[in-house]
């Protein structure tokens, strides 16, 4: 698929003192997991005596459920879980990477109109002058290990620059570069192509500091024209429209999976 933008209160048991019950989390966590709302919403609606598990009021933050088993409902009603989805945009230059923006200005959502799933999220970010391959899901789980710096899992980005890049600002990125204080380096970084008064580079990082790329070339004297994401690990960008949207498939979830050690706990 592909679309172009334009009853009586009772606490719950404490923490169990073990990990065996992989299934066994905090109540407001459940109800993330389940695609229900976020944590601090869940929070809100625990303490407003609107959530039962196996129908029983429960008012308790810090409640511990078992998902495998529970029936959690809310106001009354049952829930469960929502369809697992998984989205990759290729975003334009000009959005920002929120739902609601105070300013006014277009946003990321705005290519997923015709997507009614409300609590699908971004996973990481693209500042608004940058472009290229973003994922969006509602699989909390799913998004926060392909975060996780432990992971490294790869993004991989072609950068237009300003001028030609040399073979000593080459190895200034992958060496680190100090900048306000902070060390960044670049996993790997290499020249695309040339023209007379500019030039393209390939810069992959495996963590996810704020304006990492940018701020290397400013300590370097030299102006970021364009920034692209292409790849998130072995998910490439690859001929997506500027603006569309597509579903990832099963192969691409596996590639991802595979990157962050997921598969193997899948198995396991």
């Amino acid at each position: 698929m592909m679309e172009r933008c334009p009853p009586h209160k009772t606490r719950e048991r404490t923490k169990p003192a073990d990990n065996a019950a992989a299934k066994r989390v905090t109540l407001p966590r459940a109800l993330s997991k389940l695609g229900y709302c976020s944590r601090t919403q869940a929070e809100r609606l625990i303490a407003e005596n609107r959530v039962a598990v196996d129908g029983r009021t429960v008012s308790d933050t810090s409640a511990w459920v078992d998902l495998a088993t529970a029936s959690i409902s809310i106001d009354g009603l049952v829930i469960a879980a929502e369809a697992k989805i998984y989205l990759m945009l290729n975003k334009p230059r000009g959005l920002v990477t929120t739902r609601h923006d105070p300013e006014g200005r277009p946003t990321v959502y705005d290519c997923l109109k015709d997507f009614d799933i409300p609590h699908l999220s971004p996973v990481g970010r693209l500042d608004k002058a940058s472009e290229g391959l973003l994922l969006f899901t509602n699989d909390t789980e799913f998004a926060q290990i392909l975060l996780d710096p432990v992971t490294h899992v790869t993004k991989t980005y072609h950068v237009q620059i300003d001028r030609i890049m040399d073979d000593e600002d080459i190895v200034a990125m992958t060496s680190g570069i100090r900048h306000d204080g902070e060390l960044l380096t670049a996993t790997a970084a290499r020249r695309l192509r040339r023209g007379d008064r500019n030039s393209w580079i390939e810069v992959e990082l495996d963590e996810g500091r704020n304006r990492q790329i940018r701020r290397m070339l400013e300590a370097l004297g030299t102006e970021c024209l364009r920034l692209v994401r292409v790849a998130i690990g072995g998910l490439e960008l690859g001929e997506l429209p500027k603006g569309a949207v597509r579903a990832l498939t099963e192969p691409d979830l596996q590639a991802l999976r595979r990157k962050t050690g997921m598969e193997r706990t899948r198995r396991n």
